[in-house]
């Protein structure tokens, strides 16, 4: 019973601890030009620097709550503007979002580029109409791929672009050196080392 109960224990210890790697926020509108955000967290591994994918997503639909059949605002999803962003890009977002900086590189935006498109992101704080954060992401193709082209906005209000920082800071260590794997370590053979020589020294 005993054996059992500790090589459970021993089992559980050394199973990785599971985690939600997505954050999603949505903001549809009555005019339906809200937009969606969804970070998903990629830890380091090996010789794989970590990273997260951004994909903003535009509204489709405006819904009807209203009624004993509501509808609810649907997002293009699968039209969505994929970023993955680095330790760099990271750094630079949490510069604008803790108020070092109003915009990303001075307004110009991060700039990506693959062998299909070229992307920029912008963020800035913004003041009127209303205080908050606009998020948005600009996908150019290139002359062999023009069905790359896209843009996409969310707007974050103070809270949740607070909320969006801490999320941002709290994975950084994971971005930069992977989720720690914690096991056993048996101090059986050390303690009794340490025994032995108190013993040795008392006699």
């Amino acid at each position: 019973m005993n054996e059992q109960t500790t090589a459970g224990s021993a089992s559980a210890a050394v199973e990785p601890r599971r985690y939600r790697p997505r954050l999603a926020l949505y903001h549809a509108n009555g005019k339906g030009t809200g937009g969606a955000l969804q970070l998903e967290l990629h830890p380091a591994h090996d010789n794989t620097d970590g990273c997260i994918m951004m994909q903003l997503a535009n509204q489709m639909t405006v819904g009807d709550l209203r009624g004993p059949n509501p509808t609810y605002p649907r997002f293009d999803w699968e039209g969505a503007v994929c970023v993955k962003l680095d330790f760099n890009d990271l750094t630079k977002i949490l510069q604008v979002l803790r108020g070092e900086c109003e915009s990303l590189e001075d307004g110009k935006g991060l700039y990506h580029r693959s062998p299909r498109a070229s992307t920029r992101i912008v963020l800035r704080h913004m003041v009127e109409p209303r205080p908050g954060y606009m998020l948005e992401v600009y996908r150019n193709g290139l002359a062999q791929n023009p069905a790359e082209e896209k843009s996409a906005r969310v707007f974050l209000p103070p809270n949740e672009a607070l909320g969006v920082m801490a999320a941002i800071e709290g994975s950084m260590s994971v971005v930069c050196f992977g989720i720690p794997m914690v096991v056993p370590h048996d101090t059986s053979a050390y303690r009794a080392a340490v025994r032995e020589a108190r013993n040795a020294a008392a006699a």
